[in-house]
């Protein structure tokens, strides 16, 4: 009996191999997948990036702003340049005319016509506002610097969230391939199975619990490229394309694990676009401040011009000769003008307290703005550590779940494992891998935040 019990043993490998080609069809289902569509093409992160800052829609209005306001930064626009005006006045005129002087006969004209004709170039210039046009380009200036930070933490974030998509999509993509691969050891289960079943030696109860199992997995390799699919679609919006276009990531999860909490910080406070622009709003309200300040000081302007005034009446009386009378003035006019503020009503006071209390109001905003990026930074480089603690203990898991798959699925193979064994093994490394995509995407997911929050993640704009 033991050598018989042995030689069975020896020979089920070889007898499960012989069974495998006269298996029945049906005893291997397999996804459909169809041989004519054509590999989708590669995409790096690079490109990505790329694309994102010359398609991404945010980017481009915040670009647009930033033009507007760099068109602002002018000497005109500030009041230092004079103002050169040409007028011109041409009007006619029909006027019926009845003069009367004491008893006399009315003098009486119908029908009198008579024209008006001005020209003239006006010159106004504003010598002294109280240093007022300085400020205020003063002003203008930082208000273009302001908004580049805008636009540069716009452009920060636009390139985190391209980031953190483009390897959502490469997590997902992971994701899908275990879940094939799960697929692929189902089939072996069942094929083994089969095998077992055509030479007596299991039920066929068994082989309908493998196939079972083999459709849960289906099912969920179904949903997970569904998962896929809206992990391309919001990656493709964020890059300006249309969303049906098909990509295959290229880049891998790689973690940087060398980021220094203090390093982080000393450049965050040097570069981080949304404090730069806490702090230039502060300088903002300053010139606000002292614009209103300079109107309480007396305005001086210089004036010329040169005009030609030609006016011609046609009921013109010289006794009772009713006749026509043309008069023509031209020259040049020139003057200094001065306007000196006595009292509005307190209402430049009340402007000046407006103005300081707005610049209170920024330094309490950049305060706000420190102790937020503060906290974001904290708590991104906590999360960036433990995640570096639980990708280390993930990546010795899946090493050891790989080998009790295979280990598993030989001793099924050599009838030694019960079918529910070698489905737990399955489970058990199809979770560890999926648990490793998560924490390696989440760990990637704290260093972007903290080179975005650094101001590392785009150094200049124009790049």
């Amino acid at each position: 009996m033991r050598r018989n019990l042995f030689l069975f043993f020896c020979l089920l490998p070889l007898t499960l191999r012989a069974q495998q080609p006269t298996a029945k069809p049906q005893s291997k289902p397999q996804l459909e997948k169809p041989a004519t569509v054509a590999p989708a093409p590669p995409l790096t992160l690079e490109d990505a990036i790329r694309l994102g800052l010359e398609n991404n829609y945010g980017i481009r209005l915040a670009r647009r702003d930033e033009q507007i306001a760099d068109n602002n930064v002018t000497r005109g626009n500030a009041g230092q340049l004079p103002q050169l005006n040409g007028n011109f006045t041409r009007t006619f005129n029909r006027n019926n005319v009845r003069q009367q002087l004491g008893t006399q006969d009315p003098r009486i004209a119908n029908g009198a016509q008579s024209n008006l004709f001005n020209t003239n170039v006006a010159l106004n210039w504003t010598v002294f506002d109280g240093l007022g046009m300085f400020i205020a380009y003063d002003r203008l200036e930082a208000l273009r610097s302001q908004q580049r930070q805008v636009t540069r933490a716009t452009v920060q974030q636009t390139v985190a969230d391209i980031t953190d998509a483009y390897y959502a999509v490469v997590r997902e993509a992971g994701r899908t391939r275990s879940f094939e691969e799960a697929l692929t050891i189902g089939q072996q289960r069942i094929d083994l199975t089969q095998a077992r079943v055509d030479v007596g030696l299991s039920a066929k109860v068994e082989v309908l619990t493998a196939r079972v199992d083999f459709n849960a997995d289906r099912s969920a390799l179904i949903q997970q490229q569904e998962a896929l699919a809206s992990a391309k679609i919001q990656l493709n919006t964020l890059l300006g394309r249309t969303p049906r276009i098909d990509f295959q990531p290229t880049d891998s999860i790689v973690v940087a694990r060398s980021l220094d909490l203090g390093v982080v910080a000393e450049q965050l406070r040097q570069q981080n676009p949304r404090l730069q622009q806490a702090r230039l709003g502060i300088d903002v309200a300053t010139y606000d401040r002292r614009l209103v300040r300079a109107s309480r000081f007396p305005q001086i302007g210089l004036t010329t011009g040169y005009g030609l005034n030609r006016n011609i009446n046609g009921a013109a009386f010289f006794g009772t000769q009713l006749a026509t009378n043309v008069s023509r003035v031209y020259g040049l006019n020139y003057g200094v003008v001065a306007s000196v503020p006595i009292f509005d009503g307190f209402n430049r006071r009340r402007l000046e307290q407006n103005a300081r209390v707005a610049e209170e109001q920024s330094r309490l905003s950049l305060e706000q703005t420190q102790l937020q990026l503060d906290a974001e930074l904290e708590q991104a480089y906590v999360q960036y550590r433990n995640r570096l603690q639980l990708l280390e203990l993930e990546e010795d898991n899946i090493l050891l779940t790989r080998q009790n798959v295979a280990i598993a699925l030989e001793r099924y193979r050599l009838g030694l494992l019960t079918p529910l064994v070698l489905r737990e093994a399955q489970r058990t490394q199809l979770d560890a891998e999926i648990r490793l995509l998560d924490i390696r995407f989440q760990a990637k997911q704290a260093e972007t935040v903290l080179r975005r929050l650094s101001g590392e993640l785009v150094q200049e704009v124009g790049q």
